[in-house]
């Protein structure tokens, strides 16, 4: 009978859970209690440091997806642009957790992050390097196939492109919605008319709300309008 009390993996760790998830390490990275000034500085480093690992995630499904888009393997790209808007998602939910923290006890931790900010993050800067990466490759295929895109949303519901699309747009929505609960979270914890760690006016945050991956996706719900058959009436 197999002895299922013998670990067989190597690494650091007493079981094979903790070799391969390397728990050791991951639980080792937030400050300890001879560190902290605040206990909440664990929420706030448990909530950061989770979102880059959504977001590392997240931006390896984005770069495949623009590559399945440039192998013409649309329904696959499809796919992973769900996974990835669901991490966006997941990461927007943990926003949550933030208002647990009060604004005077955010105060506090401040004064350990030195010139630290979200501005830096490895996770949000990679995104916008996916994104841009993700929108060429979707301008190339329209252009190979020669697409009208309005034409698609009129006459090609639910074919490969406009399931693509609309995946698109799902992911560059959800951007917007994170942005939106971030800056709320933020003016609910240190105000509006303040500076952030790096001295950004923390309004700043609100102009990167209308943002666009795919502006020409957004755009063509305008010529929809103006073309529809409401168009004489529509505002």
């Amino acid at each position: 009978m197999k002895d299922y009390s013998k670990q067989v993996l190597t690494g650091e760790g007493d079981t094979d859970y903790a070799r391969y998830m390397r728990t050791d390490t991951l639980l080792s990275l937030q400050r300890g209690p001879d560190e902290v000034v605040h206990r909440d500085e664990l929420l706030f480093q448990v909530v950061h440091q989770t979102t880059e690992l959504w977001l590392k995630l997240t931006c390896a499904d984005l770069d495949e997806a623009a590559e399945r888009i440039g192998a013409e393997e649309l329904e696959s790209a499809t796919g992973l642009l769900g996974r990835a808007s669901l991490g966006i998602e997941l990461v927007t939910g943990q926003l949550e957790m933030m208002r647990h923290l009060s604004p005077w006890d955010f105060q506090l931790i401040r004064t350990v992050l030195g010139h630290g900010s979200g501005a830096d993050s490895p996770g949000w800067r990679a995104i916008r390097g996916c994104g841009r990466r993700l929108e060429a490759a979707f301008a190339a295929m329209v252009r190979r196939r020669g697409l009208d895109l309005a034409e698609l949303y009129r006459s090609g519901l639910h074919s490969p492109e406009h399931r693509l699309a609309e995946a698109l747009i799902e992911w560059d929505e959800r951007i917007s919605l994170w942005r939106v609960r971030h800056y709320k979270m933020a003016t609910r914890v240190i105000g509006h008319q303040v500076v952030g760690t790096q001295g950004t006016p923390v309004d700043v945050l609100a102009s990167l709300i209308n943002y666009k991956f795919f502006p020409e996706l957004w755009q063509l719900r305008d010529e929809l309008t103006r073309t529809g058959p409401m168009a004489e009436t529509a505002l």
